[in-house]
């Protein structure tokens, strides 16, 4: 009896998901103290990835930084930025096939970032993950500081 059987889910929804963790290195410091320039690229990279804005909050701290989610129907995007050093860390889950990579790239070019540092979770049921051939060690993607961010392209 799988999972689903066992929680009498009776719709074949699958929980396989791809989360992003992410940091970026020597981004521009200014656009990091600024909550509503934050607020619009983590927007546009939730569009960029094509996921469904649900809904968002943003706060800015004293003496600075800025912290925010994107809450998106296929999951989320969130972001905490510490100006004083050019560092961004960020977090985007998506499900429903979506690739958060591009979400990831765009934020990359948005923010100025010098270089990043990114590793991929593929996170679900095991027979979700499974259902077509086990996880293999390259479905995980692990990139080293010294990857620099390449320009991309504004979303159409």
């Amino acid at each position: 009896m799988s999972a689903r059987e066992r929680r009498g889910v009776s719709r074949e929804l699958k929980t396989i998901g791809r989360h992003l963790i992410a940091e970026f290195y020597a981004c521009k410091s200014d656009l990091l103290d600024d909550v509503e320039a934050i607020r619009e690229r983590l927007r546009t990279a939730a569009e960029t990835i094509g996921a469904t804005i649900v809904g968002d909050t943003f706060h800015r701290f004293c003496p600075q930084g800025v912290s925010g989610s994107v809450v998106i129907a296929e999951s989320h995007l969130s972001i905490h930025t510490w100006p004083e050093t050019g560092y961004v860390a960020v977090d985007i889950y998506t499900c429903g096939g979506l690739d958060p990579h591009v979400g990831f790239e765009y934020l990359g070019h948005a923010l100025g970032a010098g270089s990043c540092r990114v590793q991929e979770i593929v996170r679900g049921l095991p027979e979700d993950i499974d259902e077509d051939r086990p996880l293999l060690p390259e479905d995980v993607r692990i990139m080293a500081r010294d990857v620099v961010v390449t320009s991309i392209s504004a979303p159409s």
